[in-house]
């Protein structure tokens, strides 16, 4: 990994030598997510990475885990495995539970789960528009979880036209099928939007079959996805948009590493409703937002084609429900200085409900909403400057107030120097919370005494402009301190488990990007990551530091070369290096935990695309690891060999 790190940097390097100077459109691209308002990335020291529209719409044989594992920085482990399979984010090595999902700005979390972190499979890739990732801590403007960083998907859409019509159709390996319909529209004072989205495959085996032994079976996926938006603008102080998003995931699953399973299935159906508002009140702009989150999750194995697990029967049912609200108003007091300052609410609760019938005879475990329940309010306040010199800084801070753990309090401080418009010096001091799900706080393992676990993250970084829009690149270093991690605590005295506050987790590493416009036509890009962890946990009565970062490469490359051969053809190849894993999984059989290495590995893609401009219609091609790399992204779980899949996209 350490010559594939220093071929990259010696191609970025050159490729900066390379660069030519003239009118760059980069620093002028308007980001949402860094400040809750529209601003250029050149007036922000945050990290930010956007995954354009034109970029969605190439990626037409994906879901949304294999666009963002491509990223810099950004790891998800089962995006290459079964489609139905859980997708785990690791932003810079952090815990899945540290990344904070926003949907058109709005945080959504999943109140049913152990980790309350949101499920990205509930979105559909063809329903987004556009997804901004912001990188490191984010608890001042966006509360709860944001300690590695959030992933902002926007779904809405701007219309042009009174009606446009929208297509997608693909079919592929495993027998998947996928399709979208879409309609957007503006007339008037009325703007609206409407999709459908539907994929179904048969997928592969689940599960690895260690011994060869046993009779196994394809696990499939199914997804149907519904999106509605209208909005009304009244005058051009007003715009006020209610929406509604339904996601209904059903599948197969197997019963855990290396264990298939021929009927163990489960079903979640999700859905959000709320209402955006903005109010122009002279310069300044108020914003008010209401998310409504329901999450229904069932699981069931009947043990009748096969039994493989300890029961012979069981059932889990996990609902949770969350209202979110947020208001917050944007003052410009001049046209170097800009605050923003808001209040929102959090309320959630959840049912949970398991029962089986095993070797030891029935059990049932039940907790009601009437105990699985929180809330808690954030007042929060950033102020930005923005020099003549290119100097900004931006300053904010937020507190927040729990129902069961009083009140935390967090910070940021990001200065930022942009020089001859060519050099962006930029640095970030800022810490992070995340606040016990409802599960940690109150199940049978609950601990209503547990605190927040607290982060604090220092980066600083150095970016490089050309003036034509040739060449830009940046490279960031960080380190993450999180302290009061939430360990399961298991007491071989009185067999007795609960969730405590004991450990102390300490991550840092860099990030190497590059983008090159070699001709009008052809674009190299390439990235390197790093990162390495340490967790301290008291063992024994005594401090133990080892690597815990399971399953998140400490190194990654990625090199994207696209090629516009005319109007009509696009053509693009990506290469993915991800170097070797720690994993541990347990073994049903020896009733303990195994420790694993897993191995690097290598993954060639290519897309190809050609478009009929006078009927708006393209036909796009994507192969994926054409070299049918062999490699596991987790212990015990397949992958997805030689895959591919065709389609044609159509717009009236």
């Amino acid at each position: 990994m350490k010559r594939h790190f220093f071929v990259v940097a010696a191609v970025i390097i050159s490729s900066i030598l390379q660069a030519q100077d003239s009118t760059t459109t980069l620093l002028d691209e308007v980001v949402l997510t860094a400040n809750k308002y529209p601003n250029k990335t050149s007036l922000t020291g945050k990290v930010v990475t956007i995954i354009t529209h034109k970029q969605l719409e190439r990626s037409g044989g994906k879901d949304i885990s294999q666009l963002l594992t491509e990223q810099a920085g950004i790891f998800i482990s089962g995006a290459n495995s079964n489609a139905g399979k859980d997708k785990s984010i690791y932003i810079r090595g952090a815990g899945v539970e540290y990344t904070l999902i926003a949907i058109d700005g709005i945080p959504v979390y999943d109140p049913s789960g152990i980790g309350s972190n949101f499920d990205i499979r509930n979105i559909p890739l063809a329903n987004i528009e556009r997804i901004e990732i912001l990188k490191g801590s984010q608890s001042t403007l966006y509360g709860s979880d944001a300690i590695a960083g959030v992933i902002n998907i926007i779904t809405k859409r701007i219309a042009v036209k009174p009606i446009s019509i929208n297509t997608l159709l693909s079919y592929g390996s495993n027998e998947s099928f996928r399709t979208n319909a879409g309609i957007i529209g503006r007339s008037g004072i009325i703007d609206y939007n409407a999709a459908l989205s539907f994929q179904n495959t048969k997928g592969i085996n689940e599960a690895t079959d260690q011994n060869n032994s046993q009779e196994t079976d394809k696990d499939g996926f199914r997804q149907t996805g519904i999106q509605l938006a209208a909005g009304i603008k009244p005058t051009d102080k007003v715009y006020i948009q209610p929406f509604f998003r339904y996601n209904h995931l059903n599948g197969d699953i197997d019963q855990g590493a290396f264990t298939d399973e021929l009927d163990y299935t489960y079903k979640q159906k999700s859905w959000q409703t709320g209402i955006r508002g903005e109010f122009n009140i002279g310069k300044s702009k108020l914003n008010m937002l209401y998310n409504y989150n329901n999450i229904n999750r069932l699981y069931i194995d009947d043990s009748v084609k096969s039994r493989n697990g300890f029961d012979t029967w069981s059932q889990g049912s996990y609902t949770g429900s969350e209202h979110f609200a947020d208001a917050f108003i944007h003052i410009p007091l001049s046209n170097q200085v800009k605050l923003t300052g808001g209040i929102d609410h959090r309320a959630s609760e959840s049912d949970h409900s398991y029962s089986s019938v095993g070797f030891w005879g029935p059990y049932k475990s039940e907790y009601t909403k009437d105990s699985l329940r929180q809330h808690q309010t954030g007042l929060y306040a950033a102020l930005n400057l923005n020099g003549k010199s290119g100097f900004n800084l931006e300053l904010g801070s937020r507190i927040n107030f729990h129902s069961a753990f009083g009140s935390n309090t967090v910070f940021n401080i990001n200065p930022s120097w942009f020089i001859n418009k060519k050099i962006k010096m930029f640095a970030n001091i800022s810490s992070a919370y995340r606040t016990p799900s409802l599960y940690q706080l109150f199940s049978e393992y609950g601990n209503k005494a547990l605190k927040p676990e607290a982060g604090l993250t220092t980066e600083a970084g150095l970016q490089y402009f050309s003036t034509n829009n040739k060449f830009s690149s940046r490279i960031v270093a960080f380190s993450r301190n999180v302290k009061d991690v939430i360990f399961f605590y298991f007491n071989s005295s009185t067999f007795e488990s609960q969730y405590i506050n004991q450990d102390k987790q300490k991550d840092h590493g860099f990030e190497l990007e590059a983008s090159y416009n070699i001709s009008k036509s052809t674009t190299f890009k390439a990235f390197y990551s790093y990162v390495t962890g340490k967790i301290t946990t008291q063992q024994s009565g005594k401090d133990t530091t080892f690597n815990n970062l399971l399953r998140r490469p400490g190194s990654s490359i990625g090199v994207n070369i696209s090629y516009q051969f005319c109007k009509s053809l696009y053509f693009s190849t990506n290469l993915m290096s991800v170097s070797k894993r720690n994993d541990s999984y347990y073994d049903n059989n020896t009733f303990s935990t195994v420790h694993t290495i897993l191995k690097s590995y290598i993954l060639w893609n290519i897309y190809t695309e050609y478009g009929f401009p006078e009927i708006k219609l393209k036909l796009f091609a994507d192969i994926r690891n054409i070299t049918n790399s062999k490699y596991t992204e987790i212990s015990g779980f397949n992958t997805l060999g030689f895959n591919g899949s065709g389609g044609v996209r159509f717009i009236f």
